[in-house]
């Protein structure tokens, strides 16, 4: 029995990695592994995963294997109600390893089994993937057997502050794509003004605009400033204008009709077009229509008429109101899915 336990003990300690012998072909070969599906989604970032065997013939001991982006999400702890020995979740290269062991000169388990619940907490919002690579079972003679469940499941830790909000599967969709990122982990405000440079910058990330050498005019895009180089790049690629020929206003919160203009322009640099050849087939038909700048109607027309911009109301556009973090995720979405 000591002789029995000591080797259980060495088994589990070196993660199953010295194990001799191979399972014999039909010891488990109807076996089928499945992870269940987490609490869609959550904003204190905590989901649990149970992982599921059926067919299962003498399950003595198991090493399991998951994946994960260790940047998103942590391991919190792993559970099983198989009596016997576990060893702690291990996490190396983003492979989380397990491992349990029954003690004793005592069957393994057949049928149906819960091989154990790992709970974890995402680290920031957005989805997490977890991939169930690896299983093996070893029976109660220390012979083995590896599977490849190739399971995953996803979580999705949202903002607090999108609960209920209209934009919130846009700006979800938008973070995943590591273009929009909230102002804390837990907080997006997507009802705060949006800058000219926020916005520029934005669109450099969606549209992967490259590093340009071309000197611009602004004198109040300070050197070493955050949007410096995405002002850059955007201005090169002809997205933006100045408010005057040396002034950029980068700080000051951008207008729907400023924003409007922006993203016309961006659609015009990644399909090659210009604005200038583009046809308007309808007329703006907004009751706010005069007070719309000269510059813009053509792309606001443009925009109204493709889908990329609604009024803020059906009747009106509201061309000089500010645009909110949240209007302008979903806008660059918009013009994301057009372009694809």
């Amino acid at each position: 029995m000591l002789k029995r336990k000591l080797i259980l003990t060495t088994l589990i300690c070196n993660m199953c990695l010295t194990l001799a012998a191979a399972a014999p072909a039909n010891a488990a070969d109807n076996a089928k592994f499945e992870m269940t599906e987490p609490v869609t989604e959550a904003e204190n970032g905590e989901f649990t995963v149970t992982l599921r065997g059926q067919n299962i013939q003498d399950l003595f001991a198991y090493e399991v294997k998951l994946g994960i982006d260790a940047n998103n999400v942590e391991v919190v702890k792993a559970t099983t109600a198989i009596t016997g020995f576990s060893v702690p979740p291990i996490l190396k290269n983003n492979e989380i390893t397990f491992a349990h062991t029954k003690v004793g000169k005592v069957t393994g388990e057949m049928g149906n089994v819960d091989i154990g619940t790992i709970t974890f907490k995402a680290k920031k919002a957005g989805t997490t993937i977890i991939n169930w690579t690896n299983i093996k079972i070893v029976d109660s003679s220390l012979d083995s057997k590896t599977f490849s469940p190739n399971a995953s499941t996803n979580f999705i830790k949202v903002f607090g502050d999108l609960a209920g909000h209209w934009a919130k599967s846009d700006i979800m969709q938008m973070v995943d794509k590591k273009i929009v990122e909230g102002m804390d982990d837990n907080h997006f405000a997507p009802n705060m003004n949006v800058t000219r440079a926020q916005f520029a910058t934005l669109l450099s990330k969606a549209l992967d605009l490259k590093d340009d050498t071309e000197n611009y005019p602004f004198a109040d895009v300070a050197s070493g400033s955050w949007f410096e180089n995405s002002v850059k790049k955007a201005y090169a690629a002809g997205l933006i204008n100045g408010i005057a020929d040396d002034a950029f206003a980068p700080e000051q919160n951008i207008t729907r009709e400023e924003m409007t203009a922006m993203l016309l322009r961006a659609k015009a640099h990644a399909t090659g077009s210009n604005i200038e050849d583009m046809t308007v087939k309808e007329s703006i038909k907004f009751s706010d229509e005069s007070s719309i700048n000269d510059w813009a109607k053509k792309a606001v027309a443009l925009a109204v008429e493709s889908g990329l911009m609604n009024g803020r109301t059906e009747s009106e556009f509201a061309p000089k109101e500010h645009a909110s973090r949240a209007e302008s995720v979903v806008v660059l979405k918009r013009l994301l899915t057009e372009l694809n």
